[in-house]
């Protein structure tokens, strides 16, 4: 006796979201190719007619290559071909402003088509290898100074180094990961953090990237979860860190001292930890935070800005976090906007909390980084 497979059930939201995922991939698309070969221009004929057969080709294969999820090949694709069209949708929007004031100056068609299209073209381009070259290399160091009132004089001028968001995944950075590790102890930082998001994907596919973690050198180094490796067995990149020499704060703490004075690194797992499946992952501050001198002054990690208010709740001197890339690919910025409190930078909260959010180290699916770039932070914490 055979059996078939099941058919994957049809439900309303399946249905809603394909539809979604239908009508953002076609405006995508269509705005540009509007922008680059609209009808007004008076191309020769065989132009306008191949070129949608290519943007029709690009948008379907978008999609089909992002269902492919465990191949890396077909990711590299999809993640650039999304990059790249959202860049040519957004400076399409932005060229139409000087397409209106050509039409207001009298300068008509087909020149003003043409000469759009051109410029459009040429500022897609440009974009693109900027992006490119933005998210590809080693991140620049951003140094900010921060005063915590609670500091004991014996820690002023304690330096941390944070990086966050590396996102190993379909492209190869290994010989990325090497060279940012050498920034990094370029430092020579006290203490080095990596706020999450260390992976797309196992941390046996991505081991070889993430490998050279290993050889940061500090006295001390902390990591907590991200949202994304609880994509991929959480638990696996907490135990491989822990290999690497890392400290896993997974709701817990540490306490840094000089003399008697105390200095308190706590950490908790990511929000999304408590939906991923895996057994005695979930985020609690409380817990983080229990047994902790109140005294001592709390840097906290938590990956995502949103856990600010937690941690204003709980009396934390200064939370660590990553998650927003600095909206990675201008102006995506605005959008996470409407779901963190802070894109990135020292922003205060409270009397006594602070917040400093890392654009990130790496990139996250398309390999570009628009107006966003990526950093290793080193803060010098100050007494007051």
């Amino acid at each position: 006796m055979t059996t078939t497979a099941a058919r994957p059930r049809v439900t309303v939201r399946r249905v809603v979201f394909t539809l979604v995922l239908f009508s953002v991939t076609t405006l995508l698309f269509w705005v540009p190719f509007e922008g680059l070969f609209a009808a007004s221009a008076e191309w020769p004929d065989p132009v306008r007619p191949i070129a949608a057969v290519v943007f029709v080709a690009a948008a379907v294969s978008m999609i089909v290559l992002f269902t492919q999820r465990s191949s890396d090949r077909a990711a590299r694709i999809s993640q650039f071909l999304l990059g790249f069209v959202w860049i040519a949708f957004v400076w399409t929007l932005l060229t139409d402003l000087v397409r209106l004031a050509m039409a207001l100056a009298g300068v008509e068609n087909p020149f003003r088509s043409r000469f759009i299209a051109v410029l459009l073209a040429v500022l897609i381009v440009t974009v693109t290898v900027y992006g490119v070259y933005e998210a590809m290399r080693v991140p620049r160091i951003k140094r900010q100074d921060v005063t915590i009132p609670r500091l004991d004089p014996a820690f002023d001028g304690l330096t941390v180094a944070v990086i966050t968001d590396t996102h190993y995944g379909a492209i190869n950075r290994a010989k990325w990961s090497r060279g940012m590790v050498d920034a990094v102890n370029g430092l020579n930082a006290d203490v080095a953090v990596h706020v999450g998001d260390i992976a797309d994907g196992t941390a046996e596919q991505r081991l070889e990237q993430a490998t050279p973690l290993g050889d940061v050198n500090t006295p001390h180094r902390f990591y907590i979860t991200g949202n994304h490796e609880y994509y991929s067995n959480g638990q696996g990149w907490v135990d491989l860190m822990t290999r690497l020499g890392w400290k896993a704060l997974r709701n817990e703490h540490a306490t840094l001292e000089r003399g008697d004075a105390k200095l308190v690194f706590a950490g908790t797992d990511d929000i999304t930890a408590s939906h991923s499946g895996e057994p005695g992952h979930a985020a609690d501050l409380a817990h983080a935070l229990h047994g902790a001198d109140s005294t001592a002054p709390v840097v906290l990690l938590a990956h995502q800005p949103s856990e600010i208010t937690k941690a204003v709740e709980a009396g934390v001197d200064l939370q660590l976090s990553g998650h927003t890339h600095g909206g990675q690919i201008w102006p995506f910025h605005y959008l996470v906007r409407l779901q963190q409190p802070v894109v990135a930078g020292l922003s205060r909260h409270s009397d006594r909390t602070q917040l400093y959010t890392s654009r990130g180290s790496g990139f996250w699916g398309p390999p570009m980084r628009v107006f966003a770039p990526s950093e290793i932070s080193l803060l010098t914490l100050k007494a007051s």
